[in-house]
């Protein structure tokens, strides 16, 4: 299962057999039911990217999720994933204190580092995170 810190089982699978925006969908569900945080999807890829950036982006968002659920004191966090001809664009935004989970920035960034991709975490106190990143897709 995937919630607060718990490695999911078979992330490659999951999206090997489902895709990317349907594992997202799934992750996202799952995690909001389980803390009570709502989640707004602002976009999800209509085309698949290969497993091991899929992958890469459920790490990201699952590392992201937790630091919502017990850091941030935000009730809404907001979520955009978009797969175009070049690339994959990630964001997470929430609007609570600004903080992030000690070690996460860097396993966020480890994560999409292994695929190629480059990733930010921005934040303020009392104005909320953004993570942000980027992964080349293959032509």
């Amino acid at each position: 299962m995937i919630g607060q810190g718990d490695e999911p089982v078979g992330l490659h699978v999951v999206v090997a057999e489902s895709g990317l925006a349907a594992a997202l969908e799934r992750q996202l569900r799952e995690w909001s039911q389980g803390c009570g945080i709502t989640v707004e999807v602002w976009a999800l890829p209509s085309e698949d990217v290969p497993a091991a950036i899929g992958e890469a982006v459920l790490a990201v968002v699952r590392e992201a999720l937790a630091g919502v659920a017990s850091y941030s004191g935000s009730r809404v966090v907001s979520v955009a994933v978009t797969a175009g001809e070049a690339d994959l664009r990630l964001t997470i935004c929430d609007h609570g204190r600004g903080l992030t989970a000690p070690g996460a920035e860097a396993r966020m960034r480890s994560a999409f580092a292994e695929v190629g991709g480059v990733l930010s975490v921005n934040g303020a106190p009392g104005e909320g995170t953004t993570v942000t990143g980027v992964v080349p897709l293959p032509a």
